[in-house]
């Protein structure tokens, strides 16, 4: 199958749509797959070309203050990453709403992405019941942990951090799937992690998977990794979107 890879503004986010060439103008499973810290929308093409060859429309939004929006990263640790989640989660139903008026999908929407996109898609998660399939790779469900992790971090190396910064960062525990487990309810959702990431924890994973007892509906795969994800893992992932959309 040919690809279409298609440069779009949709509203002020800049995008890529990718699509079987043959497919563009009918209506289509829809996947929104996000891009990790400090990276862009191209860093995923990969990932979107071998999804878009099972069948499905793929969208890799910059996320704010990335790729096409880059700008300063803020001195104030984690503030830019933040903000740039929370946009996320702003504009998701934007996007799906602005694809669903051009008649381009079929009412079957997925989600994923790497490091901030595998915590964005889990937050994702507990807000958005007609999400069908998501997949968070080197995310994490636990965003309030990580949040007390960054703390934690910067404390130590001595970085500026507000006094309220709990209080300002409040809103993560509403999008928190940990906390929120029953909002996944018996929607599929695939974990990938490397057991030896040095940037999110592994262990914070293997803690939330092992929380939900044996669930039919998570698959939890870790590989002896770092922060990295090669051409087989991402096949895997879209193998696992086309066999859960067809469910």
């Amino acid at each position: 199958m040919k690809i279409a890879i298609r440069k779009r503004l949709v509203g002020n986010i800049p995008l890529l749509e990718v699509v079987g060439e043959d497919q563009i103008y009918e209506p289509l499973p829809l996947i929104i797959y996000y891009h990790g810290w400090q990276t862009a929308k191209e860093l995923v093409l990969t990932q979107g070309r071998k999804l878009a060859a099972k069948g499905f429309r793929v969208l890799l939004p910059d996320a704010a203050n990335h790729g096409e929006r880059k700008v300063a990263v803020s001195e104030i640790p984690s503030l830019t990453f933040w903000n740039s989640i929370q946009t996320n989660l702003f504009e998701f139903g934007y996007l799906v709403d602005y694809f669903e008026n051009l008649g381009l999908t079929m009412g079957k929407i997925g989600v994923g992405g790497v490091s901030m996109g595998g915590i964005t898609t889990c937050m994702l998660l507990t807000a958005h019941p007609e999400i069908d399939v998501a997949a968070c790779v080197m995310g994490s469900p636990t965003p309030v942990a990580y949040r007390d992790r960054i703390k934690q971090h910067a404390t130590a190396a001595g970085y500026y951090l507000p006094p309220d910064y709990e209080q300002l960062t409040s809103w993560l525990a509403l999008y928190d799937l940990s906390l929120h487990p029953e909002t996944l309810d018996a929607r599929p959702l695939l974990f990938w992690h490397g057991t030896r990431d040095e940037k999110i924890p592994h262990q914070q994973v293997k803690d939330f998977v092992s929380a939900q007892g044996q669930k039919p509906n998570i698959t939890f795969l870790s590989e002896d990794e770092r922060h990295l994800v090669k051409v087989p893992t991402m096949e895997t992932i879209s193998d696992f979107f086309a066999e859960n959309f067809d469910k």
